[in-house]
Parts: structure tokens; sequence; C-alpha cells
């Protein structure tokens, strides 16, 4: 099993690495940083606001059975509907929207029949909330969730699977010291769908628990 990690340097990113690792599984992961991932990871250095270095960068992988597009950024200190960074947001929605898409798209020529695809998302995205705090992240996941969804409808006659998962708030630098999820059990969750996703589950929202969540 081989399994390509975006953002391996902290967080869930990490957290599933050493996981995936400690299952035996091949890892590769990308860092922003040279140095950063665990050990036993093969790192990628890789900006992931320079969609265009993708596909050259991902050129000579080994064959990939599982992406995670788990990189993202929190967006501008100001996110408001009435005081909006847009230049943040633009940047936010380049991390958390775009980069999943371009990385499918680079490393498809590396996945066969049997793929997963895995993007995490967030319970922010829930379009049941009116909420308006952090609205630029908020608006990134719903459009990478819409932008995967397509996707899953494009990849499934090539028996490529497409998930969407919701980590819940997580401990980690994002997510601060009073998020109610272990990042240790959330990895090992999203893990854990990843041996299991098919083509029947494509397009679905997913908790990390494995529960169909609406979009």
């Amino acid at each position: 099993m081989h399994i390509f990690i975006t953002g391996v340097g902290r967080g869930i990113g990490r957290e599933m690495a050493l996981n995936a690792r400690a299952r035996g599984w091949q890892v590769t992961g990308t860092v922003r940083q040279a140095g950063k991932a665990p050990d036993g990871v093969a790192e990628l250095l890789l900006e992931m606001r320079n969609l265009d270095s993708f596909a050259t960068r991902a050129m000579h992988l080994a064959p990939v059975d599982v992406l995670i597009n788990n990189a993202g950024v929190i967006g501008p200190d100001h996110q408001s509907t009435l005081d909006m960074d847009f230049a943040g947001f633009a940047e936010t929605l380049s991390v958390n929207t775009f980069a999943p898409l371009a990385m499918a798209q680079a490393v498809l020529p590396h996945m066969r029949a049997g793929g997963r695809i895995l993007t995490i998302s967030s319970q922010m995205a829930w379009m049941g909330y009116a909420k308006s705090d952090r609205i630029a992240y908020r608006a990134s996941k719903v459009a990478v969730n819409k932008v995967m969804q397509g996707l899953a409808t494009d990849l499934r006659d090539r028996g490529i699977a497409v998930a969407l998962i919701d980590p819940g708030w997580v401990r980690t630098d994002m997510g601060g010291p009073e998020a109610e999820e272990d990042p240790e059990r959330v990895a090992v969750g999203i893990l854990d769908i990843a041996t299991r996703l098919d083509v029947t589950q494509t397009g679905q929202f997913l908790h990390w628990t494995g529960q169909k969540r609406d979009f």
C-alpha cells in the first residue's frame, strides 16, 4: 500500500503519516520545509500555492493507492462578509480548493483502478450553518466539497473512489487546545476509511468515524 499525504509536517497529516508507517505502508508526504516529515516518510518538498509545480514534482512517484489531500490553511485574519481580506481569501481558495484538485490531477497518472482519493474538508462547510465567522475558510471547504463531488462522478467509471472527510474539531495548531477531537484518533479513523472506501461510496461526505453526513 502506497499512500500519498499532503501536509505531513504537523497536525492530522503527521499523525496519519505516523500511523500509516506503523501499518507497514509506504508513505510519501509533502512538506513546506525540508526535514519536517516523520521518520520513514518519503519527503516531497512542495509549496501548495504553486499549483503549476504539482505535476512535475509528482512525475517520479511510485504507483499510488491512496491520495489524502490534507494540507490546508485557516485563512486571513480579516475574513468576515463586512471586512474581507480578498487577497487572503484568494490564497485560502488556492490552498484549500484549487490545490486538492490540482494534486488529484497530478497523482492520477500514477493511480490504477481501485485507487482512492480522500480530501479533508470541515464540519464548517455544512450548508445548514448560517454562521459567518471564518467565512473564507468555510467557503473554501464548501467549494472543495463540490469540486470533489464532481471528480467522483468523473472517476467512477475508472474505478477510483473519491470522498470528503469531516475530521471534526481537532486539537491541532489550527484547531487549538480546546478542540474536542484527539488528532491521533482522527488520523486512525481516516486511514480506516481509506482502507475500505470503494466506488459504492464515491462522492460522499463522511465523518472521520465513517458515518455518512450531509453536505
